[in-house]
């Protein structure tokens, strides 16, 4: 028995389709039933967002530090955030961006979809060039970075009417700039 329930809204309309379309309704419902489950599934599945408590653990963690007032008298701390902008260590989205910056990606934010989104990454978000070429960068050689920089490239140039982005396009040169550089 299904555990969720059509609107009668989508009944009167698998109704309609069945006898438009000379489709058993039943089948149109029984396809009803099975999007809303695997919609409620993925909804369900989505990860939580970090607690304040949790993104700072993993800060002091990556600094070696016990707490916030050393975190602040850390050297290494204050050389990798110099020219940041002024830290206000009260709010929740200081502590996001210094996870972004210096831990990884945050766990919601994982197999982001939308504008600027390739491979489950928010390019503006996140230089993150690996992933979002998806290459493993322990075994990954220079030919196949330039595969994947060229399938992307084919996608967003700006010269593609389609598809093309300046803005999206840009982040991917830059990615693609970083990796080669390594080589």
């Amino acid at each position: 028995m299904p555990q969720v329930v059509l609107a009668p809204q989508v009944k009167t309309e698998i109704d309609r389709l069945a006898q438009v379309r000379q489709v058993d309704s039943e089948l149109l419902e029984q396809f009803a039933y099975f999007v809303l489950e695997i919609s409620q599934q993925q909804s369900s599945n989505k990860a939580q967002s970090l607690k304040t408590d949790e993104l700072k653990k993993a800060i002091y963690k990556r600094f070696g530090v016990k707490n916030t007032s050393e975190l602040k008298k850390s050297g290494a701390f204050r050389m990798a955030t110099d020219g940041m902008d002024s830290l206000d260590f009260r709010l929740k989205p200081t502590w996001e961006t210094l996870y972004r910056k210096f831990v990884g990606i945050l766990p919601h934010e994982k197999s982001q979809e939308g504008y600027g989104c390739i491979n489950g990454i928010d390019i503006f978000k996140y230089f993150k060039p690996w992933q979002v070429f998806g290459l493993d960068p322990k075994t990954a050689t220079k030919n196949d970075v330039k595969a994947a920089y060229y399938q992307l490239s084919k996608i967003y140039h700006p010269d593609n009417l389609v598809t093309g982005d300046r803005a999206i396009f840009e982040q991917v040169e830059n990615m693609y700039k970083s990796i080669i550089a390594g080589f």
